[in-house]
């Protein structure tokens, strides 16, 4: 069970993101550690308008937005790590090395997502991420974002 002082709700992450619906990614962050780790959750549903077009006929998440999660889940481990902090200050998305995605995610999932702090380099942030549902791996990869005041 997570510490309540470390967990995030819906409004806790918008306070961070500049995302909002639909591309608001993250429903929940279930426990980080500044400097660390981060585990965070996104609960695919059919609702979602992606699925209109990918694919109406067998919905799949893309991968694409599961990278984007992850991303975003990045973004917010960056936000509680930093001492010092702007308020303009974003968290941009630079690479991706190495994704491997291992199976689809479909409505109903719920995927959970586990990003670790790697380390930091003239601003540029580099993490590695891990989405999961039911416990399996359905997608990894190396995120770098690039920490900018705007």
């Amino acid at each position: 069970m997570a510490n309540s002082l470390n967990t995030l709700e819906v409004q806790d992450i918008m306070a961070l993101l500049p995302h909002r619906y639909p591309f608001l990614l993250i429903d929940r962050v279930l426990d980080y550690t500044p400097g660390d780790s981060l585990t965070a959750i996104k609960n695919v549903t059919i609702n979602e308008p992606i699925f209109t077009g990918h694919f109406p006929q067998m919905p799949i998440f893309p991968g694409v937005l599961i990278l984007e999660a992850m991303a975003q889940a990045t973004g917010i481990l960056g936000f509680k790590t930093a001492t010092e902090r702007t308020e303009n200050e974003l968290y941009l998305f630079a690479s991706i090395d190495n994704a491997r995605f291992k199976r689809p995610v479909v409505p109903g999932d719920t995927m959970v997502l586990e990003v670790k702090f790697l380390k930091e380099r003239r601003n540029m942030w580099k993490f590695y991420g891990e989405a999961k549902v039911a416990g399996q791996v359905v997608c990894c990869a190396e995120l770098m974002c690039a920490r900018r005041e705007l």
